[in-house]
């Protein structure tokens, strides 16, 4: 599975990448607004801090308006990866630009019949947010369920990019299902290094060593 970190926060990306754990980067404009900097200016920053796909979002809900701004995006950088709504006219966009051989996240996915169209519109990556599925009511997993089952049956090549993780589990069981990319705010990353045996287990470590009275180098 494809680790990528949700943000803008350029500081946060650089710190988690030395982990060799981030496969790539998604921002929207609420992350760059958070981040309070110019928009081309962030993602210029971010595409030089990873080698994977970056996902920049336009603003325009026409067709027209935006291949304007895909164009303006993905002029910044090789692995910039245009994000487009999913909406008759993200699609139509998402098929221009796959065509062309640009990288393409289809956002906003609430339901298997969208992330359907997305895959047959070309799209690199269709974006399903689990956290706010479960926040109305519904089963965020169920979907990465049953997304998978329709990718498989047909062969899609499209990949699964589940979006608005909350918590590890979400990430555990989009895992289980066989999600192809998770992407995730800094905190959540963080989180799954934790454990309360492994903290336990360093600080009985350092108590036994503190008695032997070595030091190393």
């Amino acid at each position: 599975m494809k680790f990528f970190v949700d943000t803008a926060d350029t500081a946060e990306i650089a710190d988690l990448a030395e982990t060799g754990l981030l496969d790539g980067v998604t921002t929207n404009p609420s992350l760059v607004m958070k981040a309070g900097r110019d928009f081309k200016e962030v993602v210029t920053e971010i595409c030089g801090l990873v080698e994977g796909p970056v996902s920049a979002e336009v603003v325009a809900l026409d067709h027209d308006g935006m291949m304007r701004e895909a164009e303006t995006l993905r002029r910044i950088a090789d692995n910039v990866c245009i994000k487009v709504p999913l909406t008759i006219d993200g699609l139509k966009s998402c098929k221009k630009l796959t065509e062309d051989g640009t990288m393409v996240n289809v956002t906003l996915c609430f339901s298997a019949n969208q992330a359907l169209l997305a895959a047959k519109a070309g799209a690199t990556f269709v974006s399903p947010f689990v956290g706010r599925h479960d926040d109305n009511g519904f089963d965020g997993m169920k979907l990465i369920d049953d997304i998978r089952l329709i990718y498989d049956n047909y062969a899609y090549d499209t990949q699964i990019l589940v979006a608005s993780i909350r918590h590890p589990i979400h990430l555990l069981e989009s895992a289980r299902i066989g999600a192809d990319v998770a992407t995730m705010p800094p905190s959540v990353i963080r989180g799954l290094f934790k454990h309360v045996l492994t903290d336990q287990g360093i600080a009985a470590f350092l108590k036994d060593w503190e008695a032997t009275g070595q030091s190393i180098g």
